[in-house]
């Protein structure tokens, strides 16, 4: 089974916008921007996420955005990143994204903190 994956100039920015604007999408990103291949149940494991079908749809997201590249190995599927594809489309934006919203997360953190529980 072969898998479509946009070419590097069909990568859009409304679709790598909405495929990172999902917080686990973005888990995903940030998993994968460590290098490499992963298969989806270690990243599942990662995200503590235990149904495979759950991430099902957010892998065709990221992977129709351009964001992800998923090919078959065996029983699983491989995941990387495309970050040299995004980085050549967008110098600049998925640091940005990543940077930015490793603050959303501490604020988030601080902020359920300070919020009592009702």
């Amino acid at each position: 089974m072969s898998l479509r994956h946009p070419h590097r100039d069909q990568i859009r920015i409304d679709g790598v916008l909405t495929a990172l604007g999902n917080p686990l999408r973005l888990a995903v990103v940030r998993i994968l921007d460590a290098g490499g291949e992963h298969n989806c149940t270690s990243v599942l494991g990662a995200l503590g996420v235990t149904s495979k079908s759950t991430m099902t749809h957010h892998w065709r997201v990221l992977r129709d955005s351009g964001v992800i590249r998923q090919e078959p190995s065996g029983r699983e599927n491989l995941l990387s990143l495309r970050r040299a594809d995004l980085d050549a489309r967008y110098p600049g934006l998925l640091d940005a994204i990543l940077a930015g919203s490793t603050g959303d997360e501490a604020a988030e953190r601080r902020t359920s903190a300070r919020t009592p529980v009702r």
